[in-house]
């Protein structure tokens, strides 16, 4: 865009330096034709430098406006734009039959068009935009309308977020079919994922790269969309996801504790596949046996510590001089935790079972 613009306005300025020199006929006005042509090459240069800055100006803006108005038509329902599109087109023939009366209006006629078109424009496709179901409804159609806003974005569509794809269960819940609909990756979340792949850290590194190789996978399985949305004002990605989940109705599939506690205060729906993967544990009730290897020493003295298959910690009172061994274990409480439970049991006598 800024290379085309650059293009653009500057040829415009050579074809407005050589229109201007015929117009006043500047060759003519030197004595010297070899110095009137090399002056008019210098003009013809100078309008084209000009031009040549100028166009990256006029790119940048234009870029910009385009990301500005990519984003505002990624918000909105196809209903809303295709009605808003031909509110539009009823404003500019509404201004078209209101040219003459306008014009005629002495002193003032001719600056009154201009605004009176802006005007009614906006007017027309804003109300009818806004309107758009009913009018929908009016001539008979409803699958552009209603179904996008019954539906709605959050019904088949999840944001993910940087964490959640690192982490790589998501590629595992979504072959289960529990995670149907689109999945959305940001164009901030990938950008991320690469800044985390270029890492000089060879963990992040390679965390970088398998969350990248997860998005690549997941495209298989499900619809995986990466719009190009962004937000330059905000710096945390964070604050862009929930930002982008706010204005879209849909909900963030994350791992990172902070994130959903955020999300939680905002009121936007978190699907924390940490506490998806809790949920499926099996429960684990006061006085029931276990089989546990002692790994490790506990926080507080003579604990021992030991993990199910699952992953679940289980702390074993009296325990610290048996790490090594496997224990028949009775459980006395369960402490559920954000990060995952918590089993606390004593080493069972020969009696219990």
């Amino acid at each position: 865009m800024v290379l085309v613009s650059r293009i653009v306005v500057a040829l415009l300025g050579v074809l407005g330096a050589i229109y201007a020199g015929r117009t006043f006929d500047l060759v003519g006005r030197f004595d010297s034709s070899s110095y009137a042509y090399t002056a008019f090459g210098i003009i013809i240069f100078l309008a084209f430098s000009v031009g040549w800055m100028v166009g990256w100006i006029v790119g940048k803006g234009l870029a910009r406006g385009f990301k500005r108005v990519e984003r505002a038509a990624q918000s909105r329902s196809a209903g809303e734009l295709t009605v808003g599109a031909v509110g539009l087109l009823v404003g500019l023939l509404v201004s078209a039959l209101l040219y003459l009366p306008v014009h005629a209006l002495p002193y003032i006629g001719n600056w009154v068009l201009l605004p009176m078109v802006l005007v009614l424009s906006y007017l027309f496709a804003f109300t009818a935009a806004k309107k758009h179901r009913g009018i929908l409804r009016l001539v008979g159609v409803h699958s552009l309308g209603d179904a996008d806003v019954e539906a709605g974005p959050s019904s088949s569509s999840t944001l993910v977020d940087t964490s959640a794809i690192i982490d790589g269960r998501i590629a595992d819940i979504v072959r289960t079919g529990f995670l149907g609909g689109e999945l959305v990756v940001p164009e901030f979340v990938l950008k991320e994922l690469q800044q985390v792949a270029d890492s000089a850290d060879p963990l992040k590194r390679a965390r970088g790269r398998r969350g990248l190789q997860v998005v690549q996978d997941l495209r298989g399985d499900v619809p995986v969309a990466t719009p190009d949305v962004d937000y330059p004002q905000v710096a945390d990605v964070d604050a862009k996801l929930l930002k982008l989940a706010k204005e879209r109705g849909m909900p963030i599939l994350t791992t990172d504790f902070n994130l959903n506690r955020l999300a939680q205060i905002q009121d936007v729906q978190v699907l924390n596949v940490n506490d998806l993967a809790n949920a499926l544990k099996p429960a684990v009730l006061p006085g029931e046996r276990l089989d546990v290897l002692l790994l490790k020493e506990g926080k507080e003295s003579n604990q021992g510590v030991g993990y199910l298959d699952d992953g679940t910690m289980v702390v074993v009172e009296r325990a610290r001089e048996r790490i090594g061994e496997t224990l028949g274990v009775q459980v006395t409480s369960v402490l559920q935790q954000p990060s995952g439970k918590i089993i606390f049991t004593k080493i069972a006598s020969d009696g219990e079972s």
